[in-house]
């Protein structure tokens, strides 16, 4: 048994379900004192987790001090909030304390990583990423999930501790040292996720979805390469696994933001209605990436025209459908072969 301390009560509350029925002693932490009196009073999230029932054993806290001496402690924070949340924890946690990043997005403004954010914060304990297909709705179920852990090679210890103590028969843990390639898969299928959705929400059909998950892994890879990741990541759980589970399902917030603004409800209005979008978050720092390291991201650059210009779907599309031929190797295998 562990002893595991969770800041983050949405994707976090489904974490805290999965391992405190595996028998951990866990800690919950949320900054917002009526979201536990809720939880406590329905014994579920009904906001961010409807139907997941949350087991009375877990210890949700608004006291960030409750994350003394835990063992792992889980960032399961949405991406604008990582670094001031870290501020907070910093001086309650213990140097041998694994922190553990389950969040999918980039810091805006620095277009860090969310374990560049935390280490930054906290620079002397070993950092891990969780990541792959893997909705909290799921999780909190006990649906069979499968994630992978990346870890840098100095932190390998921790990386086989994380997989023995966390893995359950709910969740099977892989292992991989390519950090920056499962962070990057994590936060860039959230931007694809967003264009399927749209489409859907235009009225389109299976062979557009095919074409922009396509394509879109196509745009990450080269992307993600580019920023030091291996190639190899994204035909994995961290990569394809995520973008499919996340581009196909109404579970995906992202999925469901994309349908009203392809319906005709504006960016900002869209955001207003379903709370934290990530994919609408790093959007634009996905472009501003591509832009300086000179990589070719047609799909993502129209998404932003979409988001902050005001470009109508359909126009996007039709500027899309209209690029140059060219060869799909060049465009994809390119970058695999460096």
């Amino acid at each position: 048994m562990a002893k595991i301390a969770i800041l983050g009560c949405g994707f976090g509350a489904a974490l805290a379900a999965l391992w405190c029925k595996s028998g951990h002693d866990v800690t919950a932490w949320t900054a917002f004192q009526d979201e536990i009196d809720a939880i406590k009073r329905d014994g579920e999230s009904k906001k961010l987790l409807p139907g997941v029932k949350l087991p009375p054993e877990i210890n949700f806290t608004a006291d960030i001090s409750a994350i003394r001496d835990c063992e792992i402690l889980v960032f399961a924070i949405p991406s604008d909030f990582v670094r001031q949340t870290a501020q907070k924890a910093a001086q309650f946690i213990s140097p041998n304390t694994i922190l553990l990043s389950v969040g999918k997005g980039f810091e805006r403004g620095t277009k860090k990583r969310q374990s560049e954010v935390i280490s930054e914060v906290i620079p002397n304990n070993p950092i891990a990423v969780l990541t792959g297909p893997c909705h909290a709705e799921e999780v909190g179920r006990g649906v069979p999930t499968t994630v992978v852990c990346a870890c840098n090679c100095g932190f390998q210890t921790s990386a086989y501790f994380i997989q023995d103590t966390l893995q359950s028969e709910s969740l099977r843990i892989y292992l991989s040292d390519d950090v920056t390639g499962c962070e990057l898969g994590g936060a860039l299928k959230n931007i694809i996720a967003l264009c399927c959705g749209i489409a859907l929400g235009m009225g389109l059909g299976d062979n557009t979805i095919a074409a922009i998950m396509t394509r879109g892994l196509a745009e990450i890879t080269r992307l993600s390469v580019a920023l030091g990741a291996r190639w190899q990541t994204f035909t994995g759980l961290a990569g394809v696994g995520d973008l499919i589970v996340t581009c196909t399902s109404e579970l995906s917030r992202n999925h469901r933001a994309g349908k009203l603004i392809g319906g005709g409800l504006s960016a900002a209005e869209t955001v207003e209605k379903v709370g934290t979008v990530e994919g609408y978050c790093s959007a634009k720092t996905a472009l501003e990436l591509a832009e300086m390291h000179s990589v070719e991201v047609p799909i993502i650059e129209q998404l932003c025209k979409i988001l902050f210009e005001g470009v109508k779907p359909e126009n996007a599309l039709k500027a899309l459908m209209s690029r140059p031929a060219t060869h799909e190797k060049e465009k994809y295998w390119d970058c695999c072969e460096k």
